[in-house]
């Protein structure tokens, strides 16, 4: 818990991986795991790393084992697209509906893929609150409930003699937490993109986790 962090009045728990812990709650949470975007391109002709999917659904089932979660919520785009479930491997879409099936498992609706997870069990829902907060896949920059949401891939980006050094990132401020994309190969925005910094809705900053630290860089 060294690197646990204080949200909305609630101890959180972030993951190297991207995803994040909610020990009170018993509740693991990731966003934009873009299942099956490999094979979305293939069928254009672009050639993406073939083994996205097995990777990210290894880590996700590492977080579970690491965290103990019993209740699992993605923050949506955990398909890159609605047909993503009928192009999984048997293998493993086998392995991802026992995930379902073992745990409290719910899909938060997103942009990307709205309600294909339904197919592999759980629940699906647009938004949904937890405790003190509201979940959903993009941040409302209206609502001043605290919020857990994902969309916008943040990424610390440092410049530093010529050279650029990206790491995914939490985004935080007052009321919105950013999660970043959890999926293999999925790029990420810069914390400091306008659009994104509009998301955070006020003073913000990035939370990286390095070495088991947790790093702190206000975001201008």
């Amino acid at each position: 818990m060294d690197v646990a962090f204080s949200f909305a009045g609630e101890t959180l728990v972030p993951l190297a991986s991207g995803a994040l812990f909610w020990p009170a709650q018993a509740t693991l949470l990731v966003a934009d795991l873009h299942l099956e975007k490999a094979s979305h391109f293939a069928k254009k002709g672009w050639l993406l790393p073939p083994h996205a999917t097995t990777e990210t659904l290894a880590a996700l089932i590492d977080a579970v084992e690491t965290t103990g979660a019993a209740r699992l919520i993605c923050l949506g785009d955990s398909f890159h697209d609605q047909g993503g479930p009928e192009r999984m491997a048997s293998e493993t879409r086998s392995a991802l509906q026992m995930m379902t099936r073992n745990l409290d498992w719910w899909w938060i609706t997103g942009n990307h893929d709205e309600e294909a997870g339904a197919r592999l069990g759980g629940r699906v829902m647009p938004e949904a609150t937890l405790g003190p907060m509201v979940l959903r896949h993009e941040a409302d920059g209206a609502d001043t409930t605290p919020e857990l949401s994902g969309h916008f891939h943040p990424k610390l980006v440092i410049r530093q003699r010529g050279r650029h050094i990206a790491r995914r990132c939490f985004a935080l401020s007052a009321a919105k937490l950013i999660l970043p994309a959890f999926g293999a190969f999925t790029g990420g925005l810069d914390v400091a993109d306008p659009v994104l910094k509009a998301a955070l809705a006020g003073p913000a900053e990035a939370l990286v986790l390095d070495a088991g630290r947790l790093l702190r860089f206000p975001v201008h």
